[in-house]
């Protein structure tokens, strides 16, 4: 196989769960291709560099293989190579959510009945 629509290979490659979320993230402007903003009718080749969103994390991969069906996850991962400057950048970027995530407490419990009132006075007042 030589070349396969963009938004398809993302399905294949398991990046997206459906190839409609995938086309909604492309025609938003999310996926990059070489560098490039892309259409959904784009045809991916190997050797490409693709910039794909996923959650927090943005993916950088080059392309090694062209599929348009959906296999598991471990044949999947044949179809790109993250760029192992994506990799340290994912994996720092979630080093400091972690830390940030520590820093921040946890409420003690519900809130007894004088803090819920002063949580509904908080929400009724209106910006000015």
């Amino acid at each position: 196989m030589t070349g396969v629509r963009i938004d398809k290979w993302l399905w294949a490659a398991r990046f997206f769960k459906t190839r409609a979320l995938a086309k909604k993230a492309i025609e938003g402007g999310k996926v990059h291709y070489n560098g490039a903003r892309v259409k959904t009718s784009k045809t991916v080749e190997p050797g490409a560099l693709i910039k794909v969103p996923q959650g927090w994390d943005l993916w950088e991969v080059e392309v090694l293989a062209v599929s348009d069906q959906r296999r598991g996850a471990p044949e999947a991962r044949e179809l790109y190579r993250e760029t192992p400057e994506s990799q340290a950048r994912r994996e720092s970027e979630t080093e400091k959510r972690r830390l940030a995530n520590q820093a921040m407490s946890a409420p003690q419990g519900r809130p007894d009945k004088k803090q819920r009132r002063e949580i509904q006075r908080f929400q009724r007042q209106r910006p000015e």
